[in-house]
């Protein structure tokens, strides 16, 4: 193969990437402040619902007053990351996919971070992701306006703001980037996005760093004998296999489930009383399990002996149906109109249902927990090559190969179904 050197190409190229770093540096910088002061107040409600258990009785008023303001101020921002995410595909497909070009409301980001602390203050099981991603779109879509950007740049930009949104609030840039391009359309990654996703992401998680704002750290310990990043075992590939399949199951559950729910809470015709029928089934479980740990985001313990997603890398730190309840506090919360991500929560399930599996495998429990916490996330998102990487982000690389097994795995077992209505879209378009 002969080489080649185009000077009119490269000079382009070089173009194109100083025009893309100083277009979306600003971007990514507002993104991941807004992230730390989301995640900032995220922390300062929980421990306030923690010393104020009565705020939970609050949670049908504060269903009503989020559905109050999304019918009066919302203007489709309802919709929240499928609404974003079919503006991104209106720019790029035809009309037959998208039947009319999908606006992101300023408004949403505003929105979705009120509502969002809403819900987490009166224990409303819900995560942060969707808030973070919708944040950043919200605003780069703003900048897109004031820059007067083409269609086509336009895209780019949407998707650089999702990538800053969800780097900046989880702490894993690379992930960011990759998951932005990869989530849109199942089985395709929008390569063309991928310089200004990085440095969407990459800036979007210095800028929410900067601010003081710290990620939990989950860990998964390494033998202290391993000679080299691959340790490989077949019965140990086995048994993951075998684990990937419950994970992809539990992904498919939490999404089939959450619009199935949404189905039929829209059978009730007054909005407002959506909120209010899901919010006393949410009530009336807390109090018949005599435990508060499915509610809420799920991070922070409120006290020694609560079930969060750390205790569930520990053996014994999760009971035999502890996923199941946080996957049904979790759809209902989002199916009856509260707001929030649903990545969070799936991470708890993942990891609740990955220790539990280890007991039943005889596997490392730390290990299956790590697994079960991105496998899940794979299969509900059906962004497989993403969620390997915040395994290697978060977890290290040492046990690459079966981070890889264990999300493709979930990706093929959940059969592409997915959270993501948007994404089932495209893939019948």
């Amino acid at each position: 193969m002969s080489f080649s050197f185009n000077s009119r190409q490269h000079f382009a190229t070089g173009i194109f990437v100083l025009r893309w770093l100083l277009l979306v540096t600003p971007v990514a910088a507002v993104i991941g402040s807004v992230c730390a002061a989301f995640l900032w107040a995220l922390d300062y409600v929980t421990k306030i619902r923690f010393g104020s258990p009565w705020l939970l009785y609050l949670l049908p008023l504060a269903g009503v007053a989020i559905v109050a303001l999304y019918e009066r101020y919302g203007k489709g921002s309802e919709r929240g990351n499928d609404l974003l995410f079919d503006a991104i595909l209106s720019e790029e497909q035809e009309a037959d996919l998208v039947a009319a070009k999908t606006q992101v409301p300023r408004r949403m980001g505003l929105l979705i971070f009120v509502t969002t602390i809403a819900t987490h203050l009166c224990g409303g099981s819900a995560g942060r992701e969707g808030t973070a991603v919708q944040m950043g779109g919200s605003i780069a879509s703003a900048f897109g306006g004031w820059y007067t950007l083409s269609k086509s740049d336009l895209r780019l930009l949407l998707m650089a703001g999702v990538a800053a949104g969800f780097g900046g609030v989880f702490g894993t840039p690379l992930t960011g980037a990759v998951f932005a391009m990869e989530v849109l359309a199942i089985g395709k990654i929008s390569y063309e996005g991928i310089f200004p996703c990085l440095i969407g992401a990459i800036v979007g998680d210095y800028a929410c760093a900067a601010w003081g704002i710290h990620h939990a750290h989950y860990q998964i310990a390494v033998p202290t004998d391993a000679a080299n990043l691959v340790d490989f075992s077949p019965l140990m590939a086995l048994k993951v296999v075998i684990a990937a399949m419950f994970f992809g199951f539990a992904g498919l559950l939490f999404a089939w489930l959450t619009h199935r729910l949404k189905d039929y809470f829209k059978l009730i015709p007054i909005s407002y009383l959506r909120p209010v029928v899901g919010a006393v089934i949410i009530i009336a479980l807390t109090l018949v399990l005599g435990t508060r740990d499915y509610l809420g985001i799920g991070t922070l313990p409120s006290d020694a002996k609560s079930i969060t997603i750390a205790s569930c890398f520990a053996v014994g730190g999760v009971g035999l149906l502890s996923w199941w309840w946080k996957l049904l506090f979790t759809s209902l919360t989002l199916s009856c109109g509260f707001k929030g991500g649903e990545v969070t929560p799936l991470f708890f399930i993942g990891a609740a249902l990955g220790n539990v599996i280890a007991g039943f495998l005889g596997a490392p429990v730390d290990l299956f927990a790590g697994l079960g916490f991105i496998s899940v996330f794979a299969a509900a998102t059906n962004a497989p090559l993403a969620c390997t990487l915040m395994g290697i982000e978060l977890f290290g690389a040492h046990y690459s190969i079966y981070f890889i097994i264990a999300c493709f795995t979930a990706y093929l077992w959940s059969g592409h179904s997915g959270i993501y209505a948007s994404q089932l879209k495209s893939k019948s378009a």
